[in-house]
């Protein structure tokens, strides 16, 4: 991300590891993956059709309802894809835990588990072959879903998990209100240098900063709440100005 790594005081976010605790993942999350338990050194991703569910809980619900119907044709697609990526590579670099993928009575469900190392690689791959068939991925370890619906393409750096390909209202809400230390940022990139940016002081208090280009367009505030932050960063995602200039802002001197 050259506009907020390069140019941003909040800079140094975007250079710290991801650290995911190996008995993270809730239980249960849903009778489809459950019947096929990995050992805890996988990291699981489930695709699932976008707007089928809007809470973890409906997640499994919506997993169980799957478990014994017939696999879907765009599982099909998803899987063999998938499949073929990983055998593009030699073994030691395979980011499937288990190959091939599909095959199994899963309807429009697809499993893909991966090892930890593999975890941002495979993430981005999902996301480009998901995204334009309309499937949302659901993380069970951190119980995120990511849905497109809604979306609007810009880069997303989260502190605590990497970056993602689109914003949405709803996660703009969602890791905003999760922020937490040691990484309580998020970063939104339209494009080089033009990017809107939070840091979590406190509970309730926030540094938000967003930069149009050259340094002197860079300015900074102090918000209160984190749903006054996302509402913030969504209307700058979707270019409404209007909450946006009422804040006093001051230009940020590097």
């Amino acid at each position: 991300m050259p506009g907020p790594s390069a140019g941003g005081s909040f800079g140094a976010w975007a250079g710290r590891s991801v650290c995911c605790s190996l008995d993270g993942r809730p239980e249960p999350w849903g009778a489809v993956v459950a019947a096929h338990r990995l050992p805890r050194v996988s990291y699981d991703h489930v695709l699932l059709p976008s707007g089928v569910a809007s809470t973890p809980a409906e997640v499994d619900t919506y997993l169980t309802s799957q478990q014994g119907q017939p696999e879907a044709a765009a599982v099909t697609e998803l899987a063999a894809e998938l499949t073929a990526r990983n055998a593009e590579l030699p073994e030691s670099d395979n980011f499937l835990s288990v190959s091939p993928l599909g095959g199994a009575a899963t309807g429009t469900v697809l499993q893909v588990p991966s090892p930890y190392d593999a975890i941002g690689f495979v993430r981005e791959l999902l996301f480009e072959l998901a995204t334009p068939r309309d499937y949302a991925v659901y993380d069970p370890q951190l119980t995120w879903l990511i849905d497109p619906a809604g979306q609007i393409p810009v880069t997303v750096t989260h502190g605590g998990a990497g970056e993602f390909p689109y914003l949405t209202a709803a996660l703009a809400r969602f890791w905003v209100r999760e922020l937490a230390d040691p990484n309580p940022y998020l970063i939104v990139e339209r494009a080089p240098e033009v990017y809107i940016q939070t840091y979590r002081e406190s509970a309730e208090d926030y540094t938000v900063e967003f930069r149009d280009g050259g340094p002197d367009r860079h300015f900074t505030a102090r918000v209160t709440g984190p749903d006054a932050v996302a509402d913030l960063i969504w209307d700058w995602t979707r270019r409404d100005r209007a909450r946006v200039d009422q804040l006093p802002w001051e230009r940020l001197e590097l």
